[in-house]
């Protein structure tokens, strides 16, 4: 379920004339046994809503003083969102000669055209009052109070986001509120403007158009509805034809998406992008970390590091309250096999979550192999049946188990092995072998482009060029220079007869290891070209891997020379931290440590 609340005005858009009918009160509480909740979000006076409107106790929380008043009717609590209108901005008013206007808790009203006293008034006593207008009343209030505001706090009252609630109204003064939702409706009386402005109309005026709003989302909670509006589609790239370029889209609601692609190809710029714009749409993410790339993300809370690993009831608590646009959960302390079962245990408390307010949006599986290995015998019975939306990250779809797989709709395939990963994800889930040539051609694809398939269709949709973000880089670094990079993407110094095993799973390790080998075992690895090789292939830095490359093959460097300058290049692009926190052991030989087959640099990830 996507859609969790809505949000109505009072005056003409819930009620006529004061008074809402039978007929609205009893499609409220169709709404509420469908397990959705009601928020009145309303211009009038607290007191004057409590007089003339009988059944209050249908809303989870009632927004008055168009933003300014926060009431619970379940407890009776009441809570001041605004100051009071200031005392000389009202005995101006009087001393100008207006007396037909009213005072409130938060707000000063009156009718037109008494704005023009009030307009004057705010100008010579230099306030910053805010004017508003419903018709024909008008309002005043302290800057940065409105109907969207206050549905804001009581949407944190009630953990919920506004992107899982559809907003509805009449007048000027639900701009705002509509604005501010995930789903935004007009009722048949609405002003032009504001029909305009919406994402539906109701075919019925006031409370029966509320009623038909109702009905919508109980039927297929706004499927078709709401899957068209900008608000529930998010950017994914832009297709390659440079003559006509079109924007690309997935559902911001619905999606499991899927991005494979060797290391290098421009993978996690793709991700740090898509992640950085559900981010802007106020999407929540739940992001599960096996290598801690997110842990230096000033916009990400992260539970979890190299020392600790995290608790599923501290992630709960904090995607909880208060919302949090992004929680990390860090999986560098949770060792490799176990893995895929505290992913399984997070999931489960997650899921509950969601079941009761609709959050996190997003779930992202970076190194998604690392959870739902191919093979996992727990797979069936641990994956949720419907994931709803996520994204997983990973190399190719044969690391991943075809329970999980299944849940896939939407495909990015990018590198040299696109073609080959679409191939590889429609046996695994029993699908027709789309026709990759007719698509691809013979083109490789460029770092930062991708095969686009939406399995709904037969056929991959073509090669498009990914949006990139802005933080990729930023977070990287910190994380290569002194994280703890997974066994298989680690460095290992072994030398000419393999008689060493020195892991630098950091670069920061990689120059203290490389300062205490000797002369032999640093040539060997140069004049192979590993070092080139681990920084382009595995801390994706082509412009450092050149560099290294040129030294690699100047014959005028002996080993201490070539170190020397290898040693410069890192720690000219990476800062090295005061006091790195080095392994208790570096040399002694485990199964994490050796490569998949034993050997050194076979496996493509370790020298």
């Amino acid at each position: 379920m996507r859609f969790f609340a809505i949000a109505t005005d009072y005056d003409n858009t819930l009620a006529s004339d004061g008074r809402v009918a039978d007929a609205t009160w009893e499609a409220l509480e169709r709404l509420r046994a469908s397990g959705r909740q009601a928020i009145l979000v309303s211009g009038r006076e607290m007191d004057d809503l409590l007089a003339i409107c009988p059944r209050l106790d249908l809303f989870s929380r009632v927004v008055a003083e168009n933003g300014g008043v926060l009431y619970t009717p379940s407890t009776g609590a009441r809570r001041l969102l605004a100051p009071p209108p200031p005392p000389a901005f009202v005995d101006e008013l009087k001393r100008r000669g207006l007396h037909h206007f009213s005072v409130s808790e938060t707000l000063v009203a009156m009718m037109k055209p008494a704005e023009q006293i009030a307009l004057a008034a705010i100008r010579d006593l230099g306030l910053g009052l805010h004017i508003i207008f419903n018709g024909d009343a008008v309002m005043i209030v302290s800057p940065g109070i409105s109907k969207a505001s206050g549905l804001q706090e009581a949407l944190n009252e009630l953990a919920l986001s506004a992107f899982n609630v559809a907003g509805v109204g009449d007048a000027e003064n639900d701009h705002a509120l509509l604005d501010a939702c995930g789903f935004s409706v007009a009722v048949a009386n609405a002003l032009p403007a504001l029909k305009e402005h919406a994402d539906m109309v109701t075919s019925r005026a006031a409370g029966a158009g509320v009623a038909e709003l109702v009905d919508a989302l109980v039927k297929d909670d706004l499927c078709e509805r709401a899957s068209v509006t900008s608000r529930s589609r998010v950017l994914i790239g832009h297709s390659r034809d440079d003559a006509r370029p079109a924007d690309l889209y997935c559902a911001a609601h619905g999606t499991v998406a899927l991005l494979v692609g060797e290391s290098g190809c421009g993978k996690s710029t793709a991700c740090a992008g898509l992640l950085e714009r559900l981010a802007g749409m106020h999407q929540q993410l739940c992001i599960i970390d096996p290598e801690g790339d997110y842990q230096n993300d000033e916009d990400t809370i992260v539970v979890g590091d190299t020392h600790t690993a995290p608790q599923i009831e501290e992630v709960v608590q904090l995607l909880l309250r208060p919302p949090r646009a992004a929680v990390a959960v860090n999986l560098l302390r949770v060792p490799l096999p176990e893995r895929p079962a505290f992913c399984a245990s997070l999931l489960l408390e997650v899921q509950q979550l969601r079941v009761k307010t609709g959050r996190p949006h997003w779930l992202v599986f970076d190194e998604a192999h690392h959870l739902f290995p191919a093979g996992w015998a727990g797979a069936s019975q641990t994956i949720p049946q419907t994931l709803e939306t996520a994204l997983a990250i990973t190399v190719s779809p044969q690391q991943l188990d075809s329970a999980f797989l299944r849940q896939v709709n939407l495909v990015l395939a990018m590198g040299p092995s696109a073609g080959t990963a679409v191939q590889e994800l429609a046996k695994a889930t029993e699908r027709d072998m789309p026709g990759i040539d007719d698509v691809m051609g013979q083109a490789q694809l460029k770092p930062g482009e991708a095969l686009l398939w939406r399995l709904a269709e037969p056929a991959p949709e073509g090669v498009i060029r990914l949006e990139p973000g802005s933080k990729h880089r930023l977070r990287h670094r910190r994380k290569y220079a002194e994280g703890l990079l997974i066994p298989e993407r680690s460095f290992y110094f072994r030398g000419p007869e393999g008689a060493l095993n020195l892991r630098a799973h950091n670069l920061v390790l990689f120059v203290e290891i490389a300062e205490g080998i000797d002369a032999g075992t640093w040539q060997y690895h140069r004049e192979r070209g590993d070092y080139s090789r681990w920084f382009e292939k595995e801390i994706g830095d082509p412009d450092l891997a050149a560099q290294a490359r040129q030294i690699e093959q100047d014959a005028s460097l002996d080993a201490a020379a070539s170190l020397a300058r290898i040693k410069a290049a890192v720690h000219e692009r990476y800062t090295q931290p005061e006091n790195p926190s080095m392994p208790a052991v570096l040399t002694t030989k485990t199964a994490d440590a050796t490569p998949r087959d034993g050997s050194p640099g076979d496996d493509g990830s370790s020298p």
